[in-house]
């Protein structure tokens, strides 16, 4: 299975390439299309690379009755909780409009489907890729459907075990090589205490063949970066365009200003990381070739033939720059061809039989 993958088309994830960014619009739409599009504009202009709803076929999804139940909530759009989520469910033809739109902004836009209804609706819209949301991490039957369908997959792991996580890998994987794993804590907003990051280093020992990430419920964009810089791949956070509005998810979203805040510092932090090879770069050249420090004389080196001891040799910045200060040792037994006045530069050129191992100390 590869560590990367095409999440969406021409966009891949995993290895060198650079996090997919997710603006959950989730249902922080309010139940408006023209809002959900304004949402979606808002992801695309602060560099979100996809925005994200959630789809649901309420009888699919709940019986008829956890329908019923009176939901009294501040944050209620109805009298039950049925009439609160058919308020803010968008219809099919109202998700062809949103894709359609998003096409014409170019950003690319998809939805967690809450049920084995919603996944099939999904299929039939054409997604660029199935979010399966931590409440159906769980859900086997439906995690089974969902990855025979063939498309890339991004699962949440919000309230499940280290094991159950271990069945949701086995199970994806013997029907679908291209999905990844997100660390989740499912409590909105999340307190930084039960975030849990270091989870996604266990991920990456337990599932070393895709990549993982993280969809976060925090406040702010600290830990979100912080996250990538642990090796996420993937970033989901829910967005809004008013934290005051009605809606339990509000208050864990990013507005605008923080969304773009948080695009551009995980930007930021993947050119930081850079390379794993530890070496001296070109933009050290001037600090170097000011501050390096060289092999020099400690005392005059006399007659040449002389064989070099430690006492002989200390370290300094030096003018010229001779062998490098973490090749003294290597100095140690080998004779100079020339005399060597008190505090001057002890150059290979001064060492006979230096060997590759003394390298001068003018060179990057």
């Amino acid at each position: 299975m590869p560590l990367q993958f095409e999440l969406c088309p021409g966009r891949m994830i995993g290895g060198s390439h650079p996090c997919f960014i997710i603006a959950e619009i989730g249902q922080n739409h309010q139940g408006d299309i023209e809002i959900a599009k304004k949402m979606i504009k808002m992801a695309k202009d602060c560099g979100a690379d996809c925005a994200k709803f959630q789809k649901s076929e309420l009888e699919g999804k709940f019986n008829k009755r956890a329908l019923e139940r009176p939901y009294n909530s501040k944050h209620s759009w109805g009298k039950t909780y049925g009439e609160h989520k058919r308020y803010l469910e968008f219809s099919h033809d109202q998700y062809r409009e949103l894709k359609k739109y998003a096409q014409e902004i170019g950003i690319f836009l998809t939805a967690s489907g809450m049920d084995e209804m919603a996944m099939d609706f999904l299929h039939e819209l054409g997604v660029p890729f199935f979010k399966v949301a931590s409440c159906d991490a769980n859900n086997f039957p439906c995690l089974e459907k969902t990855a025979k369908k063939g498309r890339p997959m991004v699962i949440s792991s919000g309230m499940q075990s280290m094991e159950t996580m271990r069945r949701v890998y086995q199970t994806v994987k013997q029907h679908n090589e291209n999905f990844t794993i997100l660390q989740c804590t499912s409590a909105y907003p999340l307190d930084a205490k039960d975030v849990h990051l270091s989870v996604i280093k266990e991920y990456h020992k337990e599932f070393p063949n895709i990549p993982i990430g993280y969809s976060g419920h925090e406040q702010g964009i600290y830990i979100s970066v912080a996250a990538v810089a642990m090796g996420a791949k993937v970033v989901e956070r829910h967005v809004t365009l008013d934290k005051t509005w009605k809606g339990n998810d509000h208050e864990a979203s990013l507005d605008c200003s923080e969304l773009a805040e948080l695009v551009r510092a995980i930007r930021l932090v993947e050119t930081a990381l850079g390379s794993p090879t530890k070496m001296l770069l070109p933009c050290e050249k001037n600090c170097h070739d000011k501050l390096g420090k060289s092999v020099i004389a400690k005392m005059d080196i006399i007659p040449k033939g002389t064989v070099l001891t430690l006492d002989m040799l200390t370290v300094k910045v030096a003018e010229p720059m001779g062998v490098a200060a973490e090749d003294i040792f290597h100095l140690v037994g080998k004779s100079v061809s020339e005399d060597v006045e008190e505090d001057e530069s002890v150059t290979s050129e001064v060492v006979e039989c230096y060997g590759k191992r003394v390298k001068s100390n003018n060179s990057i």
